[in-house]
């Protein structure tokens, strides 16, 4: 149960598709018996197919954690009984427009929404403008009803994309380091992750590599924080510049970068550990001169969890300090798993 309630929260789009199965639960299963009773089958047939949409997109939704298929879908299939709901019913199927219209603007993107939506409002009055007094009392009525439709459906599309538009902006806040732009020890931490289930699902091989700025601290207490903020953000344009697409560049703290790569070999992770340390090298300055960095990297092989395979990493980064920083060292490929478990954790030094 708690598993569940933390998707819910972590997911607002999952969220939304779940409140709407339950809403449409609630809602419109009173209305199949009541209509059924009352002798309107196919209304009756239109609010159940509804509803078991409803229900088979939300399973959906939480099954594959795709959320924008079963939204796609929902509008599809709510604009459509909106429209025969409508037909059938007169004006009395109107007032479903309204929530029609609140629901396409927050589940599916704002131009697919908006191509839903206007589709079914023509639909709805080209029928009523060619069937008079059978949905709209008077042509007045009709215009009436469409731009009013048109108005909610404005305001609904600015809450909708701004409201979108925010947790993008929370989402990225989330995940980024605010002065270097790449990703936190959050994304760090479920990156890492996801990189551990697919080497043990798949086989996918994956390298880390730990990096740290040497004498960072001496910067910063001879030239100030202004100065080690623009060595920082130099840095990590300098590792982007140098490490493929695919590679994940997180700061883990302070001047202590991870850098996650998947799919090369040891010879590859020691290749690419030699080329940053060579650039940055060469390429980062400070107001007192060069600034180089020390990397220990590991191979994700036999390790028991994540937290084994940086400790691993940040064994060789020690390792790399005291053989006089601008180092780097890889760690050899091991088949044993219990030589992780028993290593002290040591201090960090720059």
């Amino acid at each position: 149960m708690h598993n569940l309630w933390m998707r819910l929260k972590d997911d607002f789009q999952l969220s939304i598709i779940t409140l709407v199965g339950l809403c449409a639960f609630i809602g419109i299963s009173p209305y199949i018996v009541f209509r059924l009773l009352e002798g309107s089958l196919l209304v009756g047939i239109v609010d159940a197919f509804m509803v078991g949409s409803t229900a088979l997109a939300v399973l959906y939704a939480w099954r594959t954690g795709n959320t924008l298929r079963p939204g796609q879908f929902l509008a599809i299939v709510y604009s459509a009984g909106a429209c025969l709901v409508t037909i059938k019913l007169g004006v009395n199927g109107l007032f479903w427009f309204y929530t029609l219209i609140l629901f396409n603007f927050f589940v599916v993107p704002p131009l697919q929404s908006a191509m839903a939506t206007l589709s079914a409002l023509l639909i709805i009055c080209i029928y009523g403008y060619l069937n008079p007094e059978v949905v709209f009392e008077s042509h007045y009525q009709m215009t009436s009803f469409f731009v009013t439709s048109l108005i909610a459906s404005f305001f609904a599309a600015v809450f909708a994309y701004r409201g979108r538009r925010q947790r993008e902006q929370l989402i990225e806040l989330a995940a980024l380091d605010p002065l270097t732009r790449v990703g936190n020890r959050r994304a760090m931490d479920t990156e890492l992750d996801i990189a551990f289930a697919e080497h043990h699902r798949d086989e996918t091989r994956y390298g880390l590599l730990v990096l740290d700025l040497d004498r960072f601290k001496d910067v910063n207490d001879l030239y100030g924080h202004k100065a080690g903020d623009q060595i920082l953000i130099d840095f990590t344009r300098i590792i982007r510049e140098n490490c493929r697409q695919s590679d994940r560049l997180f700061r883990m703290g302070g001047e202590e970068f991870v850098l996650l790569l998947p799919k090369l070999s040891r010879e590859g992770l020691e290749s690419a550990a030699n080329q940053l340390r060579s650039s940055v090298a060469v390429q980062l300055k400070s107001p007192g001169g060069p600034v180089t960095v020390s990397i220990g990297g590991s191979m994700l092989n036999h390790h028991p969890s994540v937290e084994a395979w940086m400790h691993e990493a940040d064994l060789c980064l020690y390792q790399a300090k005291d053989a006089g920083r601008n180092k780097h060292v890889i760690c050899p490929l091991r088949d044993t798993e219990n030589q992780y478990q028993s290593t002290p954790a040591q201090a960090r030094r720059h």
